[in-house]
């Protein structure tokens, strides 16, 4: 069988949302139904589950990966990507992990271990995985996802941070010229995946609780006691209240080298008064009342990517968690990112054909 034939017939099988391979395989005995998988998705010959998968274990997924930046690229000289620019041209980029495999005794090398409570070794494969994201658009647009590997080859295993990084290198790579604000929770907001921001040419917009910064918000709450900074109250049609506060040029620690940032605060109020949502951030971007409305609008926009990708991808008939296969090299990470390159399809269709 042709590798083609492979890995176009495993991709059809998530893009028609298949629960299994049995599954995929027992349709494909439909005459009709075979005829469209080979008109649709250019195959000649379907393989059987056990080729299919021999033969797409041995496939590094990075091979797979310039799909997702082809998409991009079309979706971009189609003028369609223009309708997800914010803040003066940018574009909002969602980082988070996710796990979408996990057993006690099914596991290959790639797998990451933990020990459980009873001492059962545990094992699972999880990503980090980078979204582009409007606060108004409800498609999303995935970029290849980075595995968190088993070891890091000094018998240490991998964590989310540090495929994060791995991550923003990808990215910069693929696309140079790029304009990109990166959006992330507060695992994110430390010193030293600040510096690899700027040194990848990337803006930021990452959560900052008070619990973690103690310093930082000692700054804030005394520089908008002296009046420095800024508040905005605005009233929405239910009699909401929408709290804004903002104040420039604070540290992000207590450091000696520490960065001075831009910080930003939203609390939203019941017409009682009763708080319903609090969050702050910090930025490289100067904040003000001309944009600090939009800046929280882009920082909300964070739970998208557990919404519209994780929570869609889980539970919305793409069947992410199920073990279509684990093999013993790149298997479960190549039916992952095909079950995805399935979704970002789905999203493009959504996006850009009326009648789909």
């Amino acid at each position: 069988f042709r590798l083609h034939d492979c890995l176009m017939s495993a991709l059809a099988m998530m893009f028609f949302q298949d629960p299994s391979l049995l599954a995929f395989q027992r349709r494909m005995q439909d005459r009709m139904q075979c005829s469209n998988l080979k008109t649709q998705f250019g195959v000649t010959a379907i393989p059987q589950d056990s080729q299919l998968r021999e033969t797409l274990d041995n496939v590094p997924t990075e091979a797979l990966h310039p799909a997702f930046a082809d998409f991009l690229q079309r979706l971009q000289r189609g003028r369609q990507l223009a309708a997800y620019q914010l803040l003066g041209g940018k574009y909002l980029l969602c980082l988070d992990g996710s796990q979408y495999f996990s057993s006690e005794k099914i596991h290959c090398p790639g797998c990451l271990i933990r020990k459980g409570a009873r001492g059962r070794l545990r094992y699972s494969h999880q990503i980090l995985q980078a979204v582009i994201v409007n606060p108004h658009l409800r498609q999303v647009l995935p970029l290849a996802p980075e595995p968190v590997a088993g070891s890091d080859g000094k018998g240490k295993q991998d964590c989310e941070l540090a495929a994060a990084k791995r991550a923003l290198g990808r990215i910069r790579g693929a696309h140079p010229k790029l304009p990109i604000i990166v959006v992330a929770d507060g695992l994110y907001s430390n010193q030293p995946f600040v510096d690899e921001l700027k040194d990848k040419r990337m803006s930021f917009i990452l959560v900052a609780k008070p619990a973690d910064h103690t310093v930082l918000f000692q700054w804030v709450d005394e520089l908008s006691a002296l009046g420095d900074g800024g508040r905005l109250q605005l009233a929405d049609d239910k009699g909401r209240r929408h709290l804004y506060r903002w104040v420039n040029g604070v540290p992000l620690n207590g450091g000696k080298d520490a960065d001075q940032l831009n910080f930003f605060e939203y609390r939203l109020q019941t017409a009682e008064g009763k708080q319903t949502y609090h969050n702050s951030w910090v930025t490289d971007i100067w904040v003000e009342q001309a944009n600090v409305v939009e800046l929280v609008q882009a920082g909300r926009a964070r739970w998208k990517i557990e919404n519209e990708t994780f929570n869609t991808l889980k539970n919305q008939g793409y069947h992410i968690e199920h073990n279509f296969g684990h093999g013993r090299c790149h298997l479960s990470m190549n039916f992952f990112v095909l079950n995805l390159l399935a979704f970002y399809i789905h999203q493009i269709l959504e996006l850009c054909d009326a009648p789909y």
